[in-house]
């Protein structure tokens, strides 16, 4: 029976590739490379079980419709709480009235992709109000909408990122690369196949986003449909690394000269994005990732191969729910260790996949260093899921960090009601 099914979801996803290369057309071939990847791995579906939400976080439904696969939070208006933002539209606290930045529109689920792949809420020009940015679909540029100061509506005006940089990886990060306390854009360039960051305006009233590479061209990790990509200390030299499924980038203290050197090692199938953190306390970083469009979350423990060089070690940490298309860290439990937040991509190619209308579970990881299996999994809620990034910030100010995300759900709030 079990090498019947298996079959069957063999079959499905082989099936899923030919589509996909029809849809896709030529330019795209390398997401047909990603989908022959996971058609070999049969546990696309997750096994059926009861999945029951602990009851920890109250969930607010803003919308069922589909208007992003990103969300972000922003203080829009200036009156002093969070707003909710998704693809082209915002969500005023505290009623959630939903606005428009831009003329957009809802999309059907089981047919299209949005425009909006992910968000995130920043004074992007330093002019005391938060501006909105947007990263398109893989390989678009990104692009921001300018705040217009609560004036007359339809007045956003839309700035493109970086001098037209196609975004390449699914799995793009708003980090703050430079460490001057504003977030910049981790990612691919679509047309150099180079690991580049996207450096925010530094100055009050600048615009100018700068692209700045940090790896050779042509290199992996770097393709359209790339999935999964990192930003941490792997050798604990005091330096950030960049990780992607296929090894990682030795980071140097020039941040713009595009000479980090790649070392292959092993880090699991295409995934969304990676975190690095030293998960069982031996004083080694290691990487956790979850699969973007087959099953599983794992966590790849950092060892020393037989050539004297560092490798990793996969250990399957959860096959709850497939499709986790997501993540990021945050101390969700207040325990001052940062959790692991992640969630199923809900309908990631239209129900095509094998397991793509299953539930849409969102869940998080408390991690316990030292304490084996090291983790211990918590499901937050069973009919939402996440979509292409999670947002997990203070919104309502009671000190606890609660959740935001949207998807082919809608979009959703969960506030954090842990004691």
């Amino acid at each position: 029976m079990k090498t019947r099914i298996n079959r069957r979801y063999v079959l499905g996803a082989t099936l899923l590739c030919c589509w996909l290369t029809n849809t896709y057309g030529q330019e795209d071939k390398s997401l047909f490379k990603v989908r022959q990847q996971q058609a070999a791995t049969p546990e696309t579906k997750a096994p059926n079980k009861n999945v029951v939400p602990s009851g920890e976080f109250k969930k607010t439904k803003l919308t069922g419709d589909f208007i992003s696969e990103g969300a972000a939070v922003a203080d829009l208006n200036k009156d002093g709480k969070l707003d909710i933002i998704a693809g082209y539209y915002w969500f005023e606290a505290p009623n959630w009235t939903r606005r428009e930045m831009a003329p957009s529109r809802t999309y059907d689920p089981r047919k299209e992709y949005s425009d909006s792949f992910l968000n995130l809420g920043m004074d992007v020009n330093q002019d005391g109000w938060d501006d909105v940015v947007i990263v398109d679909f893989p390989g678009k540029p990104g692009f921001w909408f300018e705040n217009p100061k609560n004036n007359a509506p339809g007045t956003w005006k839309k700035h493109i990122i970086a001098d037209s940089v196609g975004i390449a990886n699914e799995s793009p990060g708003f980090i703050d690369i430079d460490g001057d306390g504003r977030l910049d854009i981790l990612c691919g360039d679509k047309a150099k196949k180079q690991i580049v960051w996207l450096k925010s305006p530094s100055k009050p009233g600048d615009t100018e986003w700068k692209r700045f590479p940090l790896s050779a061209e042509n290199v992996a990790g770097t393709e359209i449909f790339s999935h999964g990509i990192g930003y941490g200390d792997i050798d604990k030299d005091g330096l950030n690394d960049v990780v992607v499924k296929e090894g990682w980038y030795k980071g140097t203290s020039d941040k713009k000269a595009g000479n980090w050197v790649f070392h292959p090692a092993n880090l699991g199938e295409p995934c969304s994005h990676m975190q690095i953190l030293d998960v069982n306390g031996d004083g080694k970083n290691d990487v956790v990732s979850a699969s973007a469009h087959a099953l599983g979350i794992w966590w790849h423990e950092q060892i020393v191969d037989e050539q004297g060089k560092i490798n990793f070690k996969t250990h399957l940490m959860s096959n709850t729910t497939a499709q986790t298309h997501s993540s990021i860290m945050a101390d969700l439990n207040g325990d001052g260790r940062k959790d692991y937040i992640t969630g199923k991509r809900f309908l990631a190619h239209h129900g095509r996949d094998p397991g793509d209308a299953d539930p849409g579970i969102i869940l998080w990881f408390e991690f316990t260093p030292g304490k084996a299996p090291y983790y211990k999994e918590h499901v937050i809620d069973n009919d939402s899921g996440s979509g292409l990034n999670v947002v997990a910030q203070d919104m309502n100010k009671d000190g606890k960090i609660d959740i935001v995300i949207a998807n082919k759900n809608g979009v959703f709030l969960f506030e954090n009601k842990m004691k």
